[in-house]
């Protein structure tokens, strides 16, 4: 197992990440919002370490882990030590919807 994977965030993926942050800004409280942003620093800290971790999705070599139940981040490994952050996605959308 290697250690120490780069981490990219594709374009798709932070504008989701975004719009998912400005939503819950709106209906969540400030306490969920840091319990969220520890959730997924701790989710890729747990990626960047082992990028195995995480069962692979419906599609091939993309991988996917459930955050805080309501919203799903995909990912793949890539060449040169990188995963690639492709979608952070809302659980509460029409799944029709993901982009990945």
């Amino acid at each position: 197992m290697k250690s120490g994977y780069k981490i990219e965030w594709t374009d798709n993926a932070i504008a989701e990440l975004k719009a998912t942050y400005k939503y819950l800004e709106d209906n969540w409280t400030e306490k969920e919002l840091r319990s969220l942003s520890a959730e997924i620093e701790r989710t890729i800290h747990l990626i960047s370490n082992n990028p195995e971790l995480f069962p692979i999705s419906e599609k091939l070599n993309i991988r996917k882990v459930v955050i805080k139940s309501l919203n799903t981040l995909y990912y793949r490994e890539k060449e040169n030590n990188k995963v690639e952050i492709l979608s952070f996605f809302s659980n509460r959308q029409n799944p029709d919807k993901r982009k990945i």
